[in-house]
């Protein structure tokens, strides 16, 4: 990273504290590290016995304009009653700060428990949300954030790791040649889906990003919000079998359809969006290896013994590209 771009190591308890209090808040010193790595992410206590959420944004990812619309979208979500977590805005409107070189953004708090997916009223439920959240996200497409393909998450990710020189080299022509054919079969099930639709997502629709209490669920994290098929935010709310994922997406799309049709040749692009997200994530941890935070939160992570069980389970991936789809 170029030395004049500040790094977390910079960023101490006195200046979030600071940063927060520049937004008019008074603190209590209070401040808690949340479960984030990407980004940092803080509870940071009031004076007036409240909490809010300061996130601050790794810098050089995204830029400003990308940024700014992850903060639109939220707050266009919160305008129809969607349960969102949208960013607070200052008396300007303006919902991305910056403080001695990092930027960032506050959050009210909003406590949650992790969702019963086992329960099929829940499933339904979440159901509706999505149908309701595409509805709006296909008002109009992102112009600054990325759309989900096969280059940016596969070929880039693959790569990046080969010439990184993190795979080891008894295991790199299997992984090389692996990625090449799972890429080919991704390609092959996004021509067998056709011209599906690409809209505003929530991108990173997984189960830690859905908090739920007693007057149901709330989204939070949009941080990877971009275009792409809606089926994307449903895959990763699946589990167990293909028989039990098929029940389950079966009740998502009965709520979703309340609100707005599922194309379901879209359930063709399952498995080819669970490949590139395995490609993605491998790459995503050794391009942040570098961050002191990784190797102590991964310690797993780019060992021989990674490797190996990571290049077994593209190979399962594989056969699961050539099964049929899901049936709901």
């Amino acid at each position: 990273m170029n030395a004049a771009v500040p790094v977390y190591a910079d960023l101490s308890p006195d200046l979030i504290l600071d940063a927060v209090e520049t937004k008019g808040f008074v603190t209590n010193g209070h401040l808690l590290a949340l479960n984030s790595y990407e980004n940092r992410v803080y509870q940071i206590g009031l004076e007036d016995r409240r909490y809010l959420v300061a996130k601050f944004y790794r810098p050089g990812r995204w830029e400003d304009a990308a940024i700014l619309e992850e903060h639109a979208f939220a707050q266009e979500l919160v305008d129809v009653e969607i349960p969102v977590v949208a960013p607070l805005a200052d008396d300007h409107g303006n919902t991305l700060f910056a403080h001695a070189g990092f930027r960032f953004a506050l959050y009210p708090r909003r406590g949650g428990r992790w969702p019963d997916l086992d329960n099929p009223d829940n499933l339904e439920w979440l159901g509706r949300y999505l149908g309701r959240i595409h509805a709006v996200g296909g008002i109009k497409p992102f112009t600054h954030r990325p759309t989900l393909d096969t280059d940016s998450l596969g070929t880039q990710s693959y790569r990046y790791l080969l010439e990184g020189g993190f795979i080891p080299t008894h295991i790199e022509l299997a992984y090389r040649t692996l990625a090449e054919d799972l890429l080919t079969a991704v390609d092959a099930a996004y021509q067998r889906a056709g011209d599906v639709a690409h809209i505003r997502l929530h991108g990173d629709c997984h189960p830690g990003n859905i908090l739920w209490t007693d007057e149901g669920p709330h989204f939070v994290d949009l941080d990877d919000c971009r275009m792409g098929p809606a089926v994307q935010d449903m895959w990763m709310l699946l589990s167990g079998d293909r028989q039990e994922m098929g029940l389950q997406l079966s009740e998502i799309v009965a709520g979703y359809e309340l609100f707005r049709d599922f194309d379901r040749r879209e359930l063709l692009l399952i498995e080819a969006l669970r490949t590139l997200r395995m490609l993605h994530y491998a790459a995503w941890l050794a391009r942040r290896w570098e961050d002191p935070a990784f190797p102590q939160a991964f310690p797993w992570f780019n060992t021989s013994r990674y490797w190996e069980e990571h290049v077994l389970q593209l190979r399962e991936q594989a056969a699961a590209l050539q099964e049929p789809a899901l049936v709901i």
